[in-house]
């Protein structure tokens, strides 16, 4: 089975071209720098020739709010387009956990309009929300940190480890479309600015993290379980200290 991966160069994209491929697929990796831009439409009718299943990996180089509209608009669309015009049975979308959520920021506003258009588009779909990565924790915290202070509401998180991420969307790019929505989460939850504090008092960091009721998350203000999976989430094997272990 064919299966073209937008983004499929990004830290997602390439795990799980790698994964798909050691289980017998043809995966093709479609990003900018292989001559695929879903921006201006740019090889995307020649990638999807003979293609059964499309996944969308793919992220907004800028995160303001304009840009980020901006591009998941444009580029879903002209991907759904070439899709239907190459007759593409299952289109995978990853997308988070919270997502309907956290309406107040502008990214996760544009990701809901992208989830919006795949499910209107009338071609087969899946979309996997996941947690945050265990590999983005670095980012939340410097998109947190003003001067020498992190500030972090005091809710809950349950990352995922990216390798568990793309085995997920690897295996809902070989099933058969859920036409829903699946969620995937790690088997731990923590604290967020717990999590945080302890993370830089490991690696000798001098920010120091402040529990702030009020702080956005990407411009949105969390509850105590916004970040949080449901019930029915698919739960991933790797524990948060086995992954940090490894990477030591």
């Amino acid at each position: 089975m064919k299966v073209v991966v937008i983004g499929g160069t990004g830290l997602i994209g390439s795990k799980l071209v790698a994964r798909l491929g050691e289980h017998g697929h043809e995966a093709v990796a479609a990003a900018p720098n292989t001559g695929v831009n879903t921006l201006t439409g740019e090889g995307l009718a020649e990638v999807l020739q003979g293609a059964s299943v499309v996944v969308d990996v793919s992220n907004s180089p800028s995160f303001a709010d304009d840009d980020v509209m901006e591009f998941f608009r444009t580029s879903t669309t002209n991907l759904l387009k070439a899709e239907a015009d190459a007759g593409v049975t299952h289109h995978v979308a990853l997308s988070v956990v919270g997502t309907e959520r956290l309406q107040e920021s502008g990214y996760f506003r544009a990701k809901q309009a992208q989830e919006e258009l795949i499910k209107d588009s009338g071609i087969p779909y899946s979309i996997v929300h996941a947690t945050q990565f265990f590999e983005f924790m670095k980012g939340i915290t410097d998109a947190a940190t003003e001067g020498d202070t992190v500030r972090l509401a005091p809710v809950r998180i349950q990352p995922i480890a990216s390798d568990d991420v793309a085995a997920a969307v690897g295996r809902t790019a070989a099933g058969e479309p859920l036409n829903g929505v699946l969620e995937v989460a790690g088997p731990d939850a923590f604290q967020l600015d717990e999590l945080v504090r302890k993370a830089l008092a490991g690696k000798n960091d001098p920010r120091t993290v402040v529990a702030d009721p009020k702080a956005p998350y990407f411009g949105a203000v969390l509850q105590e379980t916004t970040l949080l999976p449901g019930p029915d989430a698919r739960i991933a094997e790797t524990h948060l200290a086995d992954w940090a272990a490894q990477q030591r």
